[in-house]
Order: structure tokens, then sequence, then C-alpha cells
């Protein structure tokens, strides 16, 4: 018997009465017999009527950002698989049974569509700045197991969707989702996929300045706490150093003279050198801390199953039966799993 996954397909959406039609049939065209819900995030305009009528299942998320509407949609949905995408039309809905079959062929927990040529064009020339920008951060900072932290075209076992802590409120939810599979050292898989463009009369919702700074501010909390040991061990480091440099003239005239000359830098070098020692007793501390809590997110973790049925029990090589659309091994793109 063919293994045949229930799979959910999640569009988030603030005010996309233009496109969101348009994304649903792409769906229900390429995954006919996904059930798609879209998360309406106090939409001012007809998005969630126009959701309705094009026979998605509709639920309100009242508090805006997109890190409320993945925690939402992650705890009131159940399936085996989720595709979360966007509702503004940029990403390729066909290319849909390409992600789920990557997460399913790599046994993996997420599936990320990494998007062609962001780096280069994402709209605004601010947009693919920072994406280069973070991407290489995020790389140095936690590693480099993705190419793009920001897409938001992605696949979900149920067992990474009813872990997945979801802590953040706004655009920064695409970043915790990677540093969490990192954290955990979780199987994914990244396939790169075509990006698209929004059409005439929609318009982005991100700011290069604010959710930028938002997302810098995440990549900084999330070193803190993630890697303890490197960010206050860094912080030790520079007061220390800075310690050593107020103090060297007055320990050369020590030497010589046998004074102290300086009293109130003295007094400061020292201050900094204490401070230096206590950053490094908190690193200790917060990496023994983050080690059991990692351990006990990797126990519940695996308390999950991935899938109702294991897809590699399925007598065949392809997702579904001859009576629906038929996938198969996905050969497109380049893959990178990881895990």
């Amino acid at each position: 018997m063919t293994y045949r996954p229930d799979i959910a397909v999640l569009l988030p959406c603030y005010n996309e009465a233009i496109t969101i039609a348009g994304v649903i049939e792409g769906f229900r065209e390429s995954l006919p017999d996904a059930r798609i819900y879209v998360f309406d995030n106090a939409s001012t305009d007809d998005t969630a009527a126009i959701a309705r009528a094009a026979g998605a299942m509709v639920v309100s998320e009242p508090r805006k950002g997109k890190g409320n509407v993945v925690r939402r949609m992650f705890s009131e949905v159940d399936a085996d698989i989720y595709l979360m995408a966007d509702g503004d039309g940029t990403y390729d809905a066909s290319r849909a049974p390409d992600l789920i079959e990557a997460l399913i062929s790599s046994r993996s927990d997420m599936a990320v569509g990494a998007r062609a040529n962001v780096k280069k064009d994402a709209g605004r020339r601010g947009h693919a700045i920072g994406n280069w920008g973070f991407n290489l951060a995020y790389s140095w900072l936690f590693g480099k197991d993705y190419s793009d932290i920001f897409s938001g075209y992605r696949a979900f076992t149920r067992r990474f969707a009813k872990s997945f802590p979801a802590l953040s409120s706004g655009f920064e939810t695409e970043t915790e989702m990677s540093v969490f599979a990192s954290q955990l050292r979780l199987p994914t898989v990244e396939i790169e996929l075509p990006y698209g463009k929004r059409p005439e009369g929609s318009t982005s919702k991100l700011s290069s300045f604010r959710d930028g700074a938002r997302i810098l501010l995440t990549f900084m909390a999330l070193f803190k706490t993630i890697r303890p040991a490197m960010f206050f061990g860094g912080l030790a480091a520079g007061a220390a150093l800075l310690s050593l440099v107020l103090a060297a003239p007055l320990l050369i005239e020590y030497m010589q003279t046998g004074l102290v000359p300086r009293l109130p830098t003295a007094v400061l070098c020292t201050g900094l050198m204490i401070i230096a020692m206590l950053m490094i007793t908190c690193g200790l501390v917060m990496s023994a801390i983050t080690r059991a809590q990692a351990e006990n997110m990797r126990l519940f973790y695996l308390s999950i199953p991935s899938y109702r049925i294991d897809p590699q029990e399925s007598a065949d090589d392809t997702l579904w039966n001859d009576t629906t659309k038929c996938v198969p091994v996905c050969d497109g793109g380049q893959r990178r799993v990881s895990g």
C-alpha cells in the first residue's frame, strides 16, 4: 500500500487580498489531497473572506507578528507533514511536492526551500544585502547548515512542529527555527527553489531597518542562549584586555619608582578584571544550564513520532497512489543534508 501522508499547507497572511486566492489555487493543484489553512494575522483588507471563498480553512490570529502566527499554526493543526509558505505569491507552489519529497526521502525533520538568487535580488537592494550579511553571521555563530536562513518556504515533520518552542513574535521566527534545528543537531535538508517577485499592487511588510534591527537582536539573544561560553568569554576577554592595557603604564611606573600613580585608573583596572572573572563564571554556569536544557528538549523531541505511519514502509517509491499526482524522487536544485 502506498504511503499517503496527511499534509497541511499553512499560509500566514497579513493584508494579502491581491495574491491569496492564486496561492491557494496553486497549492491545491500541486497537493490535491492537502488541507490548506490560512492564518489571518489581523488583516485590514479582505484576505480572510477571499481565502474562505477560495476554499481554505481560515483561522484568525489577532496578535501581530509572524512568530505569533507560527506558534498558533503548530499548536492548532495536527498533520504528518506541515508545509509553510507565504501568502504573497513569491514561492512557487508547483515545487511543493519536491520539498515534501526531499523531507521524506532524506528522513529529515525540516526541509528548507532556499530562495534562488535571493542574496542578489530580494525585491529591494537593502533586503539583498541584509540577507547576505545575516546568512554570513549565522554560519559563523551557529554553523553552516543553511544557505538561506530567512526562507519562509519550509516543510516539517510532526515531530519538529510539536517540539519547536516558537518563542519569537515577528519575522525572526525562521531564524529561530534554524537555530533550534542546529542546536539539537536535527536532520535537515535544503534544496534550491525559484523565488519570484510580488505582483503589482502587493507590498512587502518588511522594514529594512526596523526588522533588520529585530533580527540582529534575535541573533545576539540566541547566541547568548545557545553558546553562552563563547558569548560571555568574549566579553570577559574584552574587559580583561582593556584592564591590562590601562594597567600597563601603572605597572611600569610602579616597577621603577615603587609608587602607584593615578589611583582612580588603578581602581578601574581592578574593577574591569573583576568583571572579566564574573563574566567567565556566568559563561560556565549558563553553559551547563544550556546543555541541560538541550538534553531535555532532545528527549521531548524524541518522544514525538515523526509520522503516524513510517513513510519508508511504503511499498512504492512514490508518495501518492495512482489516483493522484505522482511525485518522483527529486533530482533538481542543490540539496544539502545535515544532521
